[in-house]
């Protein structure tokens, strides 16, 4: 066998599925890959499209560079995300009063429509992958991760745990 075909020596040990950075991008991706199934057949959409749909409906005023950081993807991917959707008539583009220069999302009325379904595809995805699961082990598992996100050090993600936490009623001791 070549050297090609030859496992390299610093990482010949190292056993894949112990990752957690390897786990963690595996459930995102079998997550999406599920979130994309569902949301293509019933509403002609990818998961990253159903997403920026459902963050336009929670109220999330976005931009395209919020959205591209928010995702980690670079701005043109993002524009033609954003060109897709608003050429199907599901999004729009609005100009700022403020700043002429500043361009917000907004759903259509038929966007609108739409994101209304997107909640029940991500509940039917996420039951099947946390099948099994106790309510207590997936509150655990939300509590990692909102663990995980704080110890990024990473603003937007610091930003929207402690939006979380202070929106949910505290246990009194």
């Amino acid at each position: 066998m070549s050297d090609a075909h030859q496992p390299v020596p610093e990482i010949a040990n190292y056993v894949l599925c112990e990752s957690v950075g390897y786990l963690l991008s595996r459930v995102r991706s079998t997550l999406w890959n599920n979130v994309t199934q569902l949301t293509m057949a019933d509403l002609g959409i990818t998961s990253t499209q159903a997403s920026i749909m459902f963050m336009l409906a929670s109220g999330r005023n976005l931009a395209a560079a919020d959205l591209a950081r928010e995702y980690g993807i670079d701005a043109s991917a993002v524009t033609r995300l954003i060109d897709r959707l608003e050429k199907r008539g599901l999004i729009t583009r609005v100009r700022s009063e403020e700043d002429r220069r500043v361009v917000r999302l907004a759903l259509t009325a038929e966007g609108r429509e739409l994101a209304g379904q997107i909640p029940a595809i991500f509940t039917k995805v996420l039951d099947k992958l946390l099948g099994g699961f106790t309510p207590e082990e997936v509150g655990f598992l939300k509590s990692m991760l909102r663990r995980i996100l704080l110890n990024s050090g990473d603003p937007a993600a610091i930003a929207l745990i402690s939006g979380y936490e202070n929106s949910t009623p505290k246990a009194s001791s």
